[in-house]
């Protein structure tokens, strides 16, 4: 195989096999790591704050309710520009203000301050590192293969869970929980800029004259600017569309469910005993369980005849990992439930784009994505963790919280099959 890139690598012109579409992939897939790594982590540093601070768990559980929504808040506007340039710009700004947000995160001593820097600042960058522009920008270059190459890309979010979750725990518990947030924020700046650079520096294959999948090249396109060779589609079709409405509740219940597991899941084993490390290790093997998870799923998709099937079993294996957590009591349990729960939650990244691509075409997928994620992580995900402290200080326990992350999974699942092909907009197949 040879690889020959001319001037700079984000408008090369490249001579080989390998399809640039698996490059997006590769800076997709760590650029996702260190991203979603970081912002997993948070549940393990609540305890540490909650010990010298004093604070209520519901008003730290908010610092993580606030970044969800300045994330999901974020994402329109990353979406939106992704349709209309490449990713790199966006990437390299939202990784210089998540790392911003975490170092300033050290000097927090009030509520008001953690929500400025760790709620604002790091969930406001994270919407240019996270799946709207990584996943969008992966869905732009496949067809065919769009399953397989957005599963893969998704698994990062899981080995960047799974490596620095542990990682977390372990600072936590030898350093403090302010030498955690240092070390996230110098990750994300020399990986998310680095790389963001190095491989997003195109828009989508037409534009190269290439093919999605890498199919029988063209010839490449003359007079025309590398950041804006893309189809001018309305979004307002899709806005109006029942279909896309389905979507929002299924994905803003499920994320609502894994927030509020992520951020007290830790803090719950650790209240029966559980050692620190072990119950911040559990966040790592749902991270494990979610690398399978996100590309089984993702392959899944491209094998059945309508992907909405693939998203309603995402949605029954991650209800059987909360029936799990609900009788939870020692470290195995934990663990048994950590890898039921992740490999179901690994089904949410990969099919979030899948669903829309396959409903409304790739050319308007960031902007479709980005309001999807608007409501699904900005309502959804946001009531998550403050849903769940507010349980635990109305309670005392998680019990509550975990049987309606139950019953709402369950919902979802029958939901998601209601999901049509057609009736809504022409856009689904022309776009394609």
């Amino acid at each position: 195989m040879v690889l020959k890139i001319k001037g700079d690598p984000g408008k090369a012109d490249i001579e080989g096999k390998v399809f640039w579409g698996w490059f997006v992939v590769a800076g997709a897939f760590a650029i996702l790591s260190v991203s979603y790594g970081s912002k997993y982590c948070f549940g393990i540093f609540v305890k540490p704050m909650f010990t010298e601070f004093q604070w209520p768990m519901s008003a730290i559980s908010l610092a993580a309710s606030i970044n969800l929504f300045m994330y999901a808040a974020g994402g329109v506007l990353s979406g939106w520009l992704l349709d209309r340039m490449a990713p790199k710009w966006i990437m390299t700004i939202g990784s210089l203000i998540t790392a911003a947000g975490f170092v300033l995160t050290t000097f927090a001593s009030t509520p008001i301050q953690l929500y400025l820097t760790y709620g604002v600042l790091c969930g406001l960058g994270a919407s240019g590192i996270g799946v709207v522009v990584a996943n969008s920008s992966v869905g732009k270059w496949f067809v065919r293969k769009r399953g397989v190459a957005v599963g893969i890309a998704s698994m990062g979010i899981g080995l960047g869970t799974m490596l620095l979750t542990p990682l977390a725990g372990y600072i936590v518990k030898y350093y403090d929980w302010r030498n955690g947030f240092i070390t996230f924020g110098v990750l994300v700046f020399v990986i998310g800029v680095g790389l963001s650079q190095i491989l997003m520096g195109k828009t989508n294959p037409e534009a190269y004259g290439l093919q999605p999948d890498g199919d029988a090249r063209r010839e490449k396109p003359t007079g025309l600017s590398t950041d804006h060779r893309v189809p001018v589609v309305s979004l307002m079709p899709v806005l109006i569309d029942r279909r896309f409405w389905i979507l929002v509740v299924c994905f803003s219940m499920a994320i609502m469910a894994e927030m509020m597991a992520f951020v007290h899941q830790v803090t719950y084993a650790v209240g029966y005993g559980i050692d620190k490390i072990a119950a911040a290790s559990s966040v790592g093997a749902i991270g494990i369980a979610s690398i399978f998870g996100r590309f089984f799923f993702g392959w899944l998709s491209d094998r059945l005849n309508d992907p909405k099937y693939a998203a309603c079993l995402g949605f029954i294996v991650m209800a059987v990992g909360m029936f799990i957590l609900m009788k939870t009591t020692t470290v195995t349990q934990l663990f048994v439930y950590a890898l039921f729960f992740g490999f179901g939650y690994g089904s949410l990244a990969p099919m979030m784009p899948i669903l829309l691509a396959d409903r409304f075409g790739r050319y308007v997928l960031g902007a479709v994505y980005g309001w999807l994620t608007f409501f699904a992580v900005g309502f959804g995900g946001a009531c998550g963790p403050i849903l769940g402290g507010l349980i635990y200080d109305t309670s005392g326990s998680y019990a509550g919280a975990w049987l309606l992350n139950l019953v709402i999974l369950l919902l979802v699942a029958m939901l998601i099959l209601t999901l049509r092909r057609g009736g809504g907009t022409n856009q689904s197949g022309s776009l394609d």
